[in-house]
């Protein structure tokens, strides 16, 4: 008998859902079981995403008709705005259910700013109230004894694994944080649009949601709790013309110390971490580095000017910025190794 635990997942046919399962068929202690997606329900998975012309996998059907009553977990890659009633339906059917929300949607702890950055009031939040945010490596213990998580979106993880610790340890002056992130174009997800039609993505690099892109107040709700005070960065988003990647490239004025003291506080912070990386003194970290793989890779450097320095770093947006951290989080979650089905070496070139 198989003591596989049984998955789902909800918005297979997006990149994230797809990740999610190419991922788990390979997870020595995971069974995919339901696969939903409304606009392609009775397809098989391999219509949606040929290349998993190899695998046994459960056709696609609306996440109404899943039996929610069998499954251990659910990975869900919803787009943000329509997940919380639907978890709120899993729930309902399922209390004992573990959800692995990769969408926004259960991310920031006040309704107040969710209703203003999101355009519309929290539609559960009674749950909101226990969900717990799931970057592993903060919330390591409290992500082990949920039954809801909110992983973070691929631009906070980036930002966030680079300043937190160095914030938390008051190396850098939280009111000066300048920000400038890219990412692939997987991140802007699979539907159709302008903006991502190779003629108009290829060749060409572009920033976009200037000043007001959802991922900011998510990255001030983390170093604020770091820094012990509330915190307002300046972050850019930018899109780059590949198919999946993040480089973050942090600009931090020092609060005494040097950039060594910050790769220092780093290495300490990570140290026994499975998937994060801290760069040797003038390494660069790059996009291929990771690619494919759950693995971040950080690295500082002085910058010319006085006490400011530069912290980049770099992950798969569709990994440890989604899919990846999910499955992390889920195998803490049910006491299995943190690392399982993840090790995975990045694909280069």
């Amino acid at each position: 008998m198989s003591t596989k635990k049984k998955i789902g997942i909800l918005g297979a046919s997006g990149y994230t859902g797809a990740d999610a399962v190419r991922l788990l068929a390979r997870h020595p202690n995971a069974e995919i079981t339901a696969l939903t997606a409304n606009t392609h329900a009775g397809k098989a998975m391999a219509e949606v995403f040929p290349h998993f012309f190899m695998l046994d996998l459960p056709k696609l059907v609306e996440w109404e008709k899943v039996d929610w009553t069998g499954l251990d977990a659910v990975l869900c890659g919803l787009p943000h705005g329509t997940t919380q009633e639907i978890i709120a339906a899993v729930l309902a059917a399922n209390p004992a259910i573990k959800i692995l929300d990769m969408s926004a949607d259960f991310r920031l702890r006040d309704m107040n700013t969710y209703a203003q950055w999101y355009g519309h009031e929290h539609r559960a939040p009674k749950l909101q109230g226990e969900a717990v945010y799931g970057l592993t490596e903060f919330y390591r213990e409290r992500i082990a004894a949920a039954r809801l998580v909110a992983c973070p979106g691929c631009y906070p993880t980036a930002a966030l694994l680079a300043l937190v610790p160095l914030a938390k340890a008051k190396l850098i002056d939280v009111d000066d944080i300048v920000i400038d992130a890219k990412s692939g174009v997987t991140g802007a997800g699979r539907g159709l649009k302008q903006n991502t039609l190779f003629s108009e993505a290829g060749e060409g690099l572009s920033p976009y949601s200037v000043g007001t892109h959802r991922h900011s107040p998510e990255i001030e709700q983390e170093i604020g709790v770091a820094a012990g005070s509330a915190v307002t960065v300046n972050f850019t988003p930018h899109l780059i013309p590949m198919s999946r990647g993040e480089l973050c490239t942090s600009y931090v004025k020092l609060s005494g110390g040097s950039a060594d003291d910050l790769r220092a506080a780093l290495v300490a912070a990570y140290k026994d971490e499975p998937f994060v990386h801290v760069a040797k003194k003038g390494v660069l970290p790059q996009t291929q580095n990771v690619r494919g793989s759950n693995y971040v890779q950080i690295g500082v450097f002085a910058d010319r000017i006085k006490n400011r320095a530069i912290v980049i770093s770099v992950l798969d947006n569709l990994v440890k910025g989604s899919a990846g951290q999910a499955i992390q989080n889920m195998n803490l979650m049910f006491g299995l190794p943190e690392a399982a089905g993840l090790e995975q070496i990045a694909l280069f070139p």
